[in-house]
């Protein structure tokens, strides 16, 4: 039996095939260069590659072990369901090579729950523009598709790299407020301001 599901929006394509009990995810959103799909259990290892990476990791506080990095892909699955969102495999076109992850993830801020744009990229694929595209197609997706009235992103204020990506996407400073023990900067961006 073959059962073939198909949405397109201006912002996103969405492919699940299903063909005899296997479910491949094709594509969630597409850009010039990269497309993103939902992760799997079997990205472990690539995923492994930034998150497990200290200098990767520096704003976190920790680099994970395959433990936290296993545990990471299933909390992304279990947000596909709940939100229909997470962070998704970022995958460059050419070559079909996996670089990271990026997406749409909810997180408490000061008491309120906002969807967030968060990104990984694999140290090899730094300085390539990857982050800023992924995280601008994410911002469209989020608005577009999702329907949200604003997004956000924070980081801790030494992360100055994720800070002019969320710049570049165009997320202004909103403010500095603590979180894990640590001061960190939220940046927004609101639908009506596209």
């Amino acid at each position: 039996m073959i059962l073939i599901y198909l949405r397109c929006t201006i912002d996103a394509i969405v492919v699940r095939t299903i063909i005899n009990d296997w479910v491949i995810i094709l594509k969630i959103i597409e850009t010039e260069r990269l497309y993103l799909r939902e992760l799997e259990k079997e990205d472990q290892s690539e995923l492994s590659k930034v998150l497990s990476d200290p200098e990767s990791m520096q704003y976190y506080p920790h680099p994970f072990n395959q433990e936290e990095v296993r545990n990471w892909i299933e909390w992304n699955i279990h947000n596909y369901s709940q939100y229909k969102h997470g962070l998704w495999a970022v995958v460059l076109k050419e070559g079909d090579i996996f670089i990271g992850d990026c997406g749409i993830t909810m997180q408490n801020i000061d008491g309120e729950k906002l969807p967030e744009i968060g990104f990984h990229i694999i140290k090899a694929y730094w300085n390539k523009g990857y982050a800023t595209e992924a995280a601008f197609a994410c911002k469209g997706y989020a608005f577009n598709v999702l329907e949200y009235s604003k997004v956000v992103s924070y980081t801790t204020l030494n992360n100055i790299p994720s800070q002019k990506v969320a710049k570049k996407i165009g997320l202004d400073n909103d403010k500095v407020f603590e979180k894990n023990g640590e001061q960190q900067i939220l940046q927004v961006s609101y639908k009506n301001k596209m």
